[in-house]
């Protein structure tokens, strides 16, 4: 185990009890409880207990933060550029500063381990930065129509727009989605799921600290089928940006689609991994192992299939067994390497998968059910677990299962690796492990997916644009597309006195 170090962790683990963490909405800069008063429990996955309780919004909260939302717009749009990004740059390094206070809520609410919160925290301050340079490069265009008329266009803000936020990565994913939205000059409504709220209200205040007008960016916690159905059916708000499940993803399209509110979605993957028959082996097992089990393999984007050439099959798997093997699973401020589900229901639904699986005779090579850990017996811990050698038309290779569960597919050859790649719905991310640099790059060029990554699985980072095709969404976050969203363009065209003898 590793030493305590952090002391929210020490009172934390040594009390159960949480102080001074927000339990309210933050609209126009304060925390601010229901108007109804209504409240929400909130459980730590790795103890399977309540610890606190927070806000839980309804209709009245949705239209305050919108109309502090349109009050906040005004002077954000209004504040210069230059200024734009300067907030954003004090925001990345506010972040940093309260690196230890914001990973310990992002591992008590989420499950997952305190080096991975540390990691997203570093992760989304580094989002911050890289918009901060945007506002002031946000440019149009000139437009050649010739002497007598002179052709412009102007980038100009959405306005409001709305982020629904999922529980897996909410750190990340607020970065992700309000950072480039603040630098084109647009107010924020954030609603963070319900079992992991803290974190948004903790970014929003620091958002504000870092100089951000009150109302540019409130954060609405509540249910989903409350507070971001609220959201979403919402006049005032112009976009929203939403990440999760493609069912719900449809409920807020058919919301926005009323009041012809543009929308990004990122909805799920069933992501592969592609072995070829030449690759490192070591390489590729590595990749894996990371690719599956980080965060518990609740990532959308998570490499849950292995899509694996016969000829390296059996030394692969067996590789990725050993990996898998030296996992330790127990609470995320423990020290474990792998930590919690994010919620009873969730594990009872990778339970759930792995239980037909067994019924269809599937060959668990590991893991394959519930993990007790004997301190913290009510923990939603599951195995890391790898089913081997699967047929096309399984449920654990067609359907999301968001948990640590890696699914083999065995195949004959780069034809026979793509067949098997496009196999799903979805197409989110893959990854491709092969030493030939041209056969990967065919194999890239030709593979159903948003983002395609060569003998690194999780390469790149915020400068690359990230989305899905097909039932994985579409639109794209990071890198300057991002910006792109929260963006209208205007035309210009004035007529401009012209003689021809008066030119020179």
């Amino acid at each position: 185990m590793t030493a305590v170090v952090n002391p929210w962790i020490k009172a934390y683990l040594e009390s159960g009890t949480v102080p001074a963490l927000p339990d309210g909405h933050l609209i126009d800069g304060k925390v601010v409880p229901s108007l109804s008063a209504e409240r929400m429990e909130i459980a730590d996955p790795g103890t399977g207990h309540v610890f606190m309780s927070v806000a839980a919004g309804g209709a009245a909260d949705v239209d305050a933060a919108v109309a502090s939302a349109l009050r906040g717009f005004r002077i954000w749009r209004d504040t210069a550029p230059v200024e734009r990004g300067r907030v954003l740059a004090r925001m990345a390094a506010l972040m940093l500063r309260d690196i230890e206070r914001l990973a310990f809520a992002e591992t008590v609410t989420v499950g997952k381990t305190y080096t991975e919160s540390c990691n997203n925290v570093r992760s989304a301050a580094r989002t911050f930065e890289y918009y901060a340079g945007a506002p002031d490069k946000l440019q149009g265009d000139s437009i050649p129509l010739g002497p007598a008329q002179l052709g412009l266009t102007l980038l100009e803000p959405l306005g409001v727009v709305a982020q629904i936020i999922p529980w897996n990565y909410p750190i990340t994913t607020f970065a992700r989605g309000i950072a480039p939205a603040l630098a084109a000059g647009c107010s924020v409504i954030a609603k963070p799921a319900e079992t992991t709220p803290l974190t948004a209200v903790m970014l929003a205040q620091l958002l504000c600290e870092a100089g951000l007008p009150a109302g540019a960016c409130n954060v609405l916690l509540g249910l989903g089928t409350v507070a971001g159905a609220g959201l979403s059916a919402h006049a005032d708000v112009a976009h929203i940006t939403f990440t999760g499940s493609p069912g719900v993803g449809t409920a807020v399209m058919t919301a926005a689609a009323q009041h012809y509110a543009s929308v990004t979605m990122e909805l799920g993957g069933k992501s592969p991994l592609i072995a070829l028959a030449d690759c490192d082996i070591e390489a590729a097992a590595d990749g894996a192992v990371a690719a599956i089990y980080e965060n518990a393999g609740q990532i959308c984007s998570a490499g849950s299939r292995l899509v694996v050439d016969k000829r390296i099959h059996r030394a692969l798997v067996e590789a990725i067994t050993v990996r898998a093997g030296r996992i330790t699973v127990g609470h995320g401020l423990r020290g474990s390497s792998m930590g919690a589900i994010n919620s009873r229901r969730q594990m009872e639904r990778i339970l759930a998968f792995l239980d037909q699986a067994k019924t269809m005779g599937s060959t668990v090579a590991f893991g394959g059910a519930r993990h007790v850990n004997s301190i913290d017996p009510d923990g939603w811990f599951i195995q890391p677990t790898l089913l081997d050698d699967l047929p096309i038309d399984h449920p654990c290779v067609q359907e999301e299962i968001f948990g640590p569960v890696l699914s083999v597919q065995v195949v004959d050859g780069t034809e026979d690796a793509l067949r098997a790649a496009n196999s799903t719905r979805y197409g989110l991310m893959a990854g491709i492990y092969s030493k030939d640099i041209g056969a990967a790059l065919a194999l890239a060029r030709d593979i159903k997916s948003g983002q395609v990554t060569i003998n690194n699985y999780w390469g790149g980072g915020v400068e690359v644009p990230f989305g899905g095709v097909e039932q994985s969404g579409f639109g794209r976050e990071k890198g300057f597309a991002a910006v792109a969203s929260y963006c209208r363009t205007k035309s210009l065209v004035a007529k401009v006195p012209y003689s021809q003898n008066a030119r020179v």
